[in-house]
């Protein structure tokens, strides 16, 4: 693990090309029920980038229509403030066949061609951080921000993500059952009875992000509402044991050789951190950067912060989240976000920014590492001749 201190600069950002700015395709919005969280996070990125590159936002709306935008154009939402905006104009195309390293978009209609040279994908939630729209930009051959395929998958389902920490035995895991649909139209007894011996529980959607879903629930009468709540969002969701704890997230950052940000604890002023508390309610909860932590515990967290994403495939950037019990102080994951929120106010950046690497220096890193990994992935053999 590389932590970096707070006068740190981190590693070289992307190379300055002479004469002509790199194009940086920021694709938000989605088919998602985080939608909105990623205009928010969009917005900001697309403000501090556009200072050094050329900035092609392409939103897409909750049907799935992409869209290039005519500039960076924000507006103000009622709950998450200065948004990008998402203008429905033109009908425009993927080219699938492109031999240059670039997202190429089509306007069939004006015959207007657009190319970016790398691509930072900031669509929250569902079709944008499970691994689907990766592998679009994989097939295209584009690099781009974040995790790959296989990590951003194994991130985003939280079911996964647990069963593979707990098998491999890094970290302690939060008693925990998987519930599917079937398993509710099937009235499973024995299931019910599982569930009844962890209450008080919190029930939440197996893929979903931004605490979308999340319900507490204290009695078994409870439990349907929670669950029929949750299966709103996905159709695989999981119970979890309440436990008495600190709530503490990591930033993590790299590809083969991952570093650590300083520890941020979430201090929820709710009964837990919900979609309320962190969006509609200002005062809903309080960041701490850095956690008043023991130093010694400050380093476990982050060394475990780097095993967590090396084991979960996790590549060019993800925040680790953790509980601490109260009382015995064991270390629970809890789940890696291999998307974050990028307001220039949220965990991930602000974690960053105190352990020294500014907003617009860390959107040059992570450029970096999309190059990177574009670069080893070019050199792979695409073919094999037999030798006979």
């Amino acid at each position: 693990m590389k932590a970096m201190n707070k006068k740190s600069g981190g590693n070289n950002p992307v190379k300055k090309t002479t004469g002509k700015k790199l194009s940086l395709g920021i694709i938000y919005g989605g088919k998602s029920g985080e939608h909105d969280v990623s205009r928010c996070s969009a917005a900001s990125v697309a403000l501090v980038a556009s200072k050094k590159y050329r900035v092609v936002c392409i939103g897409i709306t909750r049907q799935g229509l992409w869209y290039v935008q005519d500039g960076i154009n924000v507006e103000t939402h009622p709950s998450f403030g200065q948004v990008l905006s998402l203008k429905e104009t033109g009908t425009w195309l993927i080219n699938m066949h492109s031999a240059t390293d670039t997202l190429e978009l089509y306007n069939k209609k004006t015959g207007q061609t657009v190319r970016t040279d790398v691509v930072f994908p900031l669509v929250h939630g569902t079709y944008g951080e499970d691994g689907t729209l990766q592998g679009l930009l994989d097939m295209v051959g584009v690099p781009y921000v974040g995790p790959g395929v296989l990590g951003s998958a194994v991130g985003m389902d939280k079911d996964i993500a647990k069963r593979v920490i707990q098998h491999s035995g890094l970290v302690a895991i939060v008693p925990f059952e998987t519930v599917r649909t079937d398993d509710i139209q099937s009235s499973d007894d024995m299931l019910l009875q599982k569930i009844a011996g962890m209450l008080p529980v919190f029930v939440k959607p197996a893929n979903a992000g931004s605490s979308v879903g999340i319900s507490k629930v204290t009695t078994i009468p409870d439990l349907q509402k929670a669950l029929h709540k949750a299966f709103a969002f996905d159709s695989k969701v999981i119970v979890e044991k309440a436990v008495d704890c600190r709530e503490f997230e990591v930033a993590v950052m790299g590809n083969e050789t991952p570093r650590a940000s300083a520890v941020g604890e979430v201090i929820p002023q709710h009964e837990y951190y919900s979609y309320e508390a962190k969006y509609v309610d200002k005062d809903g909860a309080k960041l701490a950067i850095p956690a008043n932590i023991p130093d010694a515990l400050a380093l476990k967290l982050r060394q475990a912060a780097c095993s967590v994403y090396t084991m979960l495939e996790c590549e060019g950037m993800a925040r680790v989240d953790f509980f601490v019990d109260k009382h015995d102080g064991t270390i629970y994951f809890n789940e890696v976000n291999t998307l974050p929120g990028f307001t220039s106010i949220s965990m991930y950046p602000k974690l960053w920014e105190y352990s020294g690497v500014s907003y617009p220096k860390l959107i040059d890193t992570l450029i970096s590492y999309a190059f990177r990994r574009h670069r080893v992935k070019k050199k792979m053999v695409k073919a094999f001749l037999s030798m006979k």
